[in-house]
């Protein structure tokens, strides 16, 4: 199967790569870099690489043109500076109409858009199901889910994931690379007083194994464990797994521009797909600290803006 992965330098789409490439898929990647890193996408038979913007229309015309996808992952997003409304319109709204028109004029027949759960915005109900309505107030959470309309507007046929924080090799996003980074050098913490749902990546990839397929369901869908977790939890396993027992730590209210709890409710993707996740919470906080031990952290992200100097 020949795919194309916007954004196929970060996380999830080098996963993706990893993943697919031994099993015999071609893989083509559109990334800007802002985000992602060279190193994981290497010159190796079955992958090309393309530099750029998914706002460029014209280069995203002569890639689909020239390798003819079957199917489109739609990774690509920006969010590396909360206050950057235009880069980020850039990317997830306009770069995103631009995917979703060359998906339709190439006759790729399957689109798959990675979406934010920042798309609910601060939820009427836990968990939240997919059929919640959208409300985001966020740059980031306002402009993926504008992208996410002109996907559902492409009339190719597609699948748009609401996605649970999913953990794994490269995950530079988030508290676990964060505490664990500042604990090892010895530096202090905080812990904002909200909690969120946490994915294993061999859930997620299993389930991509499905979402590929010709004949799997379209529609909006939550890829989820189902389940909140408090930051403050996360800090106590990171701090156990290295070793520095029981920590006191700052719990500090939800900041202006964050959610308090996430819970994704995915009954509906177990019942289209048969799928749902495997792996516990404990385990898959174990799993990720396993790989920092032996690959370390080096950016971290955040979709949030710092907050104030206390």
């Amino acid at each position: 199967m020949r795919i194309l992965i916007t954004g196929g330098a970060g996380c999830l789409g080098s996963n993706l790569i990893e993943h697919w490439l031994p099993r015999g898929h071609e893989i083509f990647v559109i990334d800007n870099f802002a985000t992602g890193k060279r190193e994981v996408v290497p010159e190796v038979m079955g992958l090309t690489v393309r530099e750029g913007s998914i706002a460029d229309r014209g280069l995203v015309g002569e890639c689909f043109a020239a390798f003819g996808p079957e199917v489109v992952i739609h990774a690509a997003a920006a969010y590396k500076d909360p206050d950057d409304w235009v880069e980020d319109a850039n990317t997830n709204v306009t770069g995103s109409a631009i995917v979703a028109q060359m998906a339709r004029a190439h006759g790729v027949k399957r689109l798959i858009n990675f979406q934010t759960a920042l798309c609910y915005g601060r939820p009427l109900t836990l968990p939240i199901p997919a059929s919640h309505p959208t409300a985001p107030f966020t740059s980031y959470g306002i402009t993926k889910t504008a992208g996410e309309q002109f996907m559902l507007l492409s009339g190719v046929p597609t699948l748009s994931l609401r996605i649970a924080n999913v953990t794994g090799p490269r995950l530079a996003i988030g508290p676990i690379p964060t505490f664990y980074k500042r604990l090892k050098a010895g530096q202090k913490c905080f812990c904002s007083d909200t909690s969120r749902d946490f994915l294993d990546m061999s859930d997620f990839l299993a389930f991509c194994d499905r979402a590929i397929e010709t004949d799997a369901p379209t529609g909006v869908f939550n890829v989820s464990s189902g389940e909140a977790h408090s930051i403050k939890e996360i800090f106590d396993l990171v701090s156990a797994y290295l070793g520095l027992g029981t920590m006191e730590v700052p719990v500090v209210p939800p900041a202006a521009d964050d959610v308090p709890v996430v819970a994704l409710d995915a009954s509906e993707t177990l019942k289209a797909f048969g799928w749902q996740a495997q792996t516990g919470f404990e385990n898959t906080i174990r799993r990720q600290l396993e790989w920092y031990d032996k690959h370390g952290v080096t950016d971290v992200f955040s979709h949030l803006k710092a907050p104030p100097v206390r």
